[in-house]
């Protein structure tokens, strides 16, 4: 069965999303969102904490758990604002923003995407903004600040976590392109995204936990990562992670 659905049509009443959500329904403001990230769970979690419409002024109108889904629910849903997550089947969240780069440009309807990921590497917030989104939060922030930020985004504003910030006026104030790291360039998302957590320190379980996948699933990680980078140990990983800044 598909891990992806189309919810078209308001959501249903719930439980008040709180105090700065509801200020926000209470404001006549309202916002259409489609939810892209490849947990169902997660996806759900979100609809749950932002997608009372009634009281935070926010219609969940799609949802999607891959790049194809992606493009397909956006283009045919013409939403206000995407939440977009970084890492994704079939290309990640930089290949559904060049996919939908003429809704992006459109200056009388156009589609803003706000990057939402677990996700706090330099290099993944550079490249979302890179390609067109106009900010960047992470997945530890709060629903009411989370429908803030999507109605700022819907005005036009750029918003990132407070950190993260810096990572984009350093990017951008330097002349020079980043270098490109032909090792790093071998890896996928995920398995970027797995290498940074292990060089971190996290243990197997603790990865598996936070990316919602399986023991299983990090070992094949690491072990696809430390052959493609020639390495033969996770203390080695964790050394040229380092040596990257990828920590």
């Amino acid at each position: 069965m598909s891990d992806a659905t189309e919810a078209n049509g308001t959501a249903g009443p719930a439980e008040a999303a709180g105090s700065g959500a509801a200020a926000g329904g209470a404001a006549g403001r309202h916002v259409r969102v489609v939810l892209v990230d490849d947990h169902r769970m997660f996806r759900t979690g979100v609809q749950a904490e932002i997608g009372q419409t009634a009281q935070t002024g926010v219609e969940v109108v799609g949802e999607a758990a891959d790049v194809d889904q992606a493009v397909t629910v956006i283009t045919a849903t013409r939403p206000e604002v995407v939440l977009l997550d970084v890492h994704l089947p079939g290309g990640g969240g930089v290949e559904v923003l060049r996919r939908c780069a003429a809704l992006t440009a459109d200056t009388e309807r156009p589609v803003r995407f706000l990057a939402l990921s677990v996700s706090d590497a330099a290099e993944d917030v550079i490249g979302v903004i890179r390609g067109g989104a106009r900010g960047y939060v992470t997945k530890t922030i709060t629903g009411t600040d989370l429908v803030d930020s999507i109605f700022r985004v819907q005005e036009g504003d750029a918003v990132f976590s407070p950190r993260l910030a810096g990572f984009v006026l350093d990017a951008f104030a330097s002349t020079d392109a980043p270098p490109v790291d032909e090792d790093l360039d071998r890896l996928t998302q995920r398995e970027r995204e797995v290498l940074r957590l292990i060089a971190r320190g996290y243990a197997y379980k603790e990865i598996a936990k936070q990316l919602f996948i399986s023991v299983k699933t990090v070992e094949s990680h690491v072990s696809a990562v430390l052959r493609k980078l020639q390495l033969s140990n996770r203390h080695e990983l964790t050394r040229w992670a380092t040596a990257r800044r990828l920590v």
